[in-house]
């Protein structure tokens, strides 16, 4: 069994209620957890992998230090742990059967559990993902600012929508999210709970994407940012990035965050000088059977 003091369960109204003020108390470090949970919370049984929830939350004190959850997909999603801890839980989930697909954390939560993972099972860590998280600061619009305005995608646009949205897993090689969406499971992907906005030229043409989260403790992703690769170049990305960005704040977010991939150089750039600042880098490893 695990220690006392990490709890699990596979209700999620009541890991909702135990863990929900230590989850909203960093909605900027925290914020895949909490919309990862809130959508399996609201969707209920009718969420893919919902059946088979697996939820923990760590207890010093009387309060709750930490938590994991188990994705739809299989991957354990932790909040920081010290490298003692994530070794402990890995070792102990490791004890009692448990076999996820890998592990998404913070970059040193992830290595530690990985690690003490695989000496544990002899399943080997791939890394598969590694993201800067950034924090909006102070806003502030690029220059020159591209001719064009930002507008609201509606039901008309869905068509368009769902194709950027494929183009834009091509690009980032997130086979998963595209058979979903082949599939014709748009609501089961991730990207069927976003709000999108379009950022279109004088004339009324499309030329980049951008969706947001709904928000949740205060805090709001932006998540997917997309421009087709023949627009690239012309400032459309930064121009709708903070056209929802503006929009988050104006709905009374007190946290907008986005994810980069830390080896593209050109967004990374490009949201530094509209107003991001790095708050923490993550780590994705998935698990090879031995």
């Amino acid at each position: 069994m695990l220690p006392d003091d990490w709890q699990l369960t596979d209700d999620i109204e009541d890991f909702v209620a135990r863990a929900g003020d230590f989850l909203r108390s960093r909605p900027a470090l925290h914020n895949t957890p909490l919309t990862d949970i809130e959508k399996l919370r609201t969707r209920g049984a009718d969420a893919p992998g919902a059946a088979a929830a697996l939820l923990g939350r760590l207890e010093s004190g009387g309060e709750v230090r930490a938590v994991f959850y188990r994705t739809p997909r299989g991957y354990l999603s932790i909040t920081p742990l010290s490298a003692d801890q994530a070794g402990t839980l890995a070792a102990q989930l490791a004890g009692l059967g448990h076999r996820p697909s890998g592990v998404i954390a913070d970059h040193d939560t992830a290595t530690a559990f990985a690690e003490t993972w695989q000496r544990h099972t002899g399943e080997a860590p791939t890394p598969f993902w590694r993201t800067h998280l950034h924090r909006l600061g102070a806003l502030t619009p690029p220059l020159p600012h591209p001719a064009g305005r930002g507008r609201i995608a509606g039901r008309a646009d869905h068509a368009r929508v769902v194709r950027w949205c494929r183009q834009f897993c091509v690009d980032v090689g997130e086979e998963s999210s595209i058979d979903l969406i082949d599939a014709g499971s748009w609501a089961d992907s991730r990207f069927g709970d976003r709000h999108f906005t379009f950022w279109e030229t004088p004339d009324g043409t499309p030329v980049a994407m951008a969706a947001a989260t709904s928000i949740v403790a205060g805090m709001i992703r932006v998540d997917p940012v997309y421009t087709p690769a023949h627009l690239r170049g012309r400032g459309f990305a930064g121009a709708v990035t903070v056209e929802v960005s503006r929009a988050a704040l104006a709905a009374g977010a007190t946290d907008v965050v986005l994810f980069t991939d830390p080896a593209n150089r050109t967004s990374n750039a490009l949201y530094q000088r509209i107003g991001y600042v790095h708050v923490a880098d993550f780590t994705g490893y998935r698990f090879s059977p031995r």
